[in-house]
């Protein structure tokens, strides 16, 4: 690809939902080109055309497995996978961009993809809606102008979400702590006598059912007054399209780790 030209992607976990929703969004960007398609280790529909899964018209991308070729002039990859996939995939990227949004993953394994910003530039986040990344910035300055505040948090997610608490949840509990600049000691749900609430604690709490796309709401909760801040996504679009800018911003980044907040502007700090 000519410098100048189409920035050239390629998509780990493109069979997926997330995937499928990556592909289409590259396809209908005139600045980005797909140039490969990648499935998880087990994943169906290998041979399979990107575009038709995505719901667009072909386009010549067909899927493959991880290996040593299998990505390859693509600039930046987007994973929205599986941990086997993209633990499969990071000894193959070279120096190329990585934006990932794979959660769940052992300490291992988040450590061996960490390690790939000494190679190539790495943006990694539990959630890619430029609207979430907003409110983890309202979120870590509530924190810290209302010191006093108790912070519960609540998230709301489909009933086939596998993961709980969910990563914007910790994600959002790590941004009050900078607010904070202290470290808060987690409640996951409550039951029982638990005694009085420390005030260094943080609830967590997860609600699942439905088809709930995902809902976080953060509560400051003093005497005489409350705050809430919510942020409700009604279409993982909103996730697709987030990733993509992020793609976007750190293709020609030198090596290094980068955060949504300076894809947003909010902060010039890199990690």
């Amino acid at each position: 690809m000519s410098e100048g030209g189409p920035l050239p992607v390629a998509v780990l976990g493109a069979t997926g939902r997330m995937g499928r929703l990556v592909i289409a969004e590259i396809l209908d960007a005139p600045d980005l080109a797909l140039v490969a398609a990648l499935a998880s280790p087990g994943g169906a529909a290998v041979g399979a055309d990107a575009g038709t899964l995505a719901g667009r018209a072909a386009c010549g991308v067909g899927v493959v497995r991880p290996g040593p070729d299998a990505f390859g002039e693509a600039r930046v990859v987007i994973d929205f996978s599986l941990p086997e996939a993209l633990s499969a995939a990071l000894p193959h990227l070279g120096d190329r961009a990585l934006v990932s949004g794979t959660t769940g993953l052992p300490p291992e394994l988040v450590a061996r993809r960490d390690a790939h910003a000494a190679r190539g530039p790495l943006l990694a986040a539990a959630n890619f809606s430029l609207g979430v990344h907003l409110l983890m910035d309202l979120v870590r300055r509530a924190a810290s102008a209302l010191p006093h505040a108790d912070l519960e948090i609540v998230e709301t997610h489909h009933r086939k979400k596998i993961d709980a608490p969910s990563g914007t949840a910790l994600a959002l509990a790590e941004a009050a702590e900078a607010g904070r600049s202290a470290p808060l000691e987690r409640r996951f749900g409550r039951s029982g006598r638990t005694g009085e609430r420390a005030p260094t604690e943080i609830g967590v709490h997860a609600l699942r059912g439905g088809d709930v796309v995902g809902e976080h709401t953060v509560w400051f909760l003093d005497d005489g007054e409350r705050v809430s801040l919510t942020h409700a996504a009604s279409s993982r679009v909103t996730f697709a399209r987030g990733a993509v800018r992020a793609a976007r911003w750190i293709g020609h980044r030198p090596p290094g780790r980068y955060d949504m907040a300076q894809v947003l502007g909010l902060s010039d700090r890199i990690g």
